[in-house]
C-alpha cells in the first residue's frame, strides 16, 4: 500500500473535514486522523468514486487491513470515521446508503489501558526538582494527574480566561467542543503556585500558553511526552510513562477510592459510560492482587 499521505482527498472528503474544523470543533489530533482514513478510503477506491463504493467491498478493505497487521481498535477506527463521512453525505442525498452500516472490524484482545500503582504515582510525583524546568515538569505532572486531563487539554491551558486553572479546579475544551470544569487537589495548586511564581523568567511577552517551554512559548505535546518520559526514567520508574498513563491512573484510583462510575466518566468527559467501564477492570485487578496478598488460602507459601 503508497503512503496515504500521498493522495489528494476528493472534494466531497474535503468538505467533510472542513465541517467537522468548523461546525464540529474536532481536534488537530482527530482531524488528522480522519484525513488519514478518508486517504486509505480513497486509495482502496483505486480510481473509481468512494460513493459507489458497496458494502461487500468495505468489508473486504476491512480484511485487507486486518491483513496488514493493522489491530482491531485501529481497524474500528477507520471504520468509523468511514461510517460518519457516508452518514454526513447522506443528508444531502449525495449517498443511497451507507455501505460502512453493519461491517464489524475484527475482533482482538481486549488490552486494558496501563495505570501506575499508588505508590509508582508518589515516586513519580513526589520527588524534588532541581531547575525552573523540572518546577514546570512537575506542575504539569501533578496537574495531569490531579484532573485526568488528556495530552491536548494540558498543552492547550492558559494563564487566565476560559480554559485556565482558577480557584482550585481547571475549566478544559475536550472532545467535540465540550467544556468541563475538573477540581484541583491540593498537591497540585502548591506545584502550579511554584511554578506560576517562576515562569514569567521564562515566558516571552504577550505569551498566554500556562506551560511554556525554554524558548518561552507554548510547550507542544510531544516535549511533553518527552519530558515525562525522562523525568520518569530519572526517578527510577522501571517502566516507560507517557501522558495518558497519568489519565488512566486518575482513573483507576479514583475509580478504587469511591467506586462511582459516573462520577469517573463526567471527570474525563466520556461521551459514553460504556467507554469509562473499562476502568473497573482495572479496579477488579487491584481488589484481586489485594485479595491474592491478603487471603490465607491465596497466599504463596514462603
Amino acid at each position: 500500500m503508497r503512503e496515504a499521505e500521498s493522495l489528494i482527498l476528493s472534494a466531497a472528503m474535503q468538505a467533510y473535514l472542513a465541517y467537522l474544523t468548523s461546525e464540529r470543533r474536532m481536534s488537530v489530533h482527530t482531524l488528522r486522523a480522519s484525513e488519514q482514513d478518508l486517504q486509505r478510503l480513497q486509495e482502496f477506491a483505486a480510481g473509481r468514486e468512494a460513493t459507489s463504493l458497496t458494502t461487500a467491498e468495505i468489508r473486504r478493505f476491512s480484511a485487507r487491513l486486518h491483513g496488514a497487521g493493522l489491530a482491531s481498535r485501529s481497524i474500528a477506527r477507520i471504520l468509523s470515521t468511514w461510517r460518519s463521512w457516508y452518514r454526513w453525505l447522506s443528508r444531502d442525498e449525495k449517498v443511497a446508503a451507507n455501505p460502512v452500516v453493519g461491517v464489524r472490524p475484527p475482533r482482538g484482545p481486549r488490552l486494558l489501558p496501563k495505570a501506575l500503582s499508588v505508590e509508582q504515582t508518589g515516586a513519580l510525583l513526589d520527588a524534588s526538582a532541581d531547575d525552573l524546568l523540572e518546577i514546570r515538569d512537575v506542575a504539569m505532572f501533578e496537574l495531569f494527574y490531579a484532573s485526568g486531563l488528556r495530552l491536548s487539554e494540558l498543552s492547550g491551558l492558559d494563564c487566565a480566561g476560559r480554559y485556565s486553572v482558577q480557584s482550585g479546579s481547571v475549566t478544559v475544551l475536550g472532545k467535540r467542543g465540550k467544556t468541563r470544569e475538573i477540581p484541583v487537589g491540593r498537591k497540585a495548586q502548591q506545584a502550579l503556585g511554584k511554578w506560576l511564581a517562576l515562569r514569567a523568567s521564562l515566558a516571552k511577552p504577550g505569551e498566554t500558553a500556562l506551560f511554556v517551554s525554554q524558548r518561552g512559548v507554548r510547550l507542544s505535546d510531544g516535549m511533553i511526552r518527552a519530558r515525562l518520559a525522562r523525568w520518569a526514567r530519572v526517578k527510577g520508574l522501571p517502566i516507560h510513562v507517557h501522558p495518558h498513563m497519568l489519565r488512566h491512573s486518575f482513573a483507576s484510583h479514583v475509580l478504587q477510592s469511591s467506586g462511582d462510575l459516573r462520577a469517573v466518566q463526567d471527570l474525563l468527559g466520556h461521551a459514553s459510560i460504556r467507554t469509562t467501564q473499562v476502568y473497573t477492570h482495572l479496579d477488579f485487578q487491584h481488589l484481586a492482587s489485594v485479595y491474592d496478598a491478603a487471603h490465607p488460602r491465596a497466599r504463596k507459601k514462603p
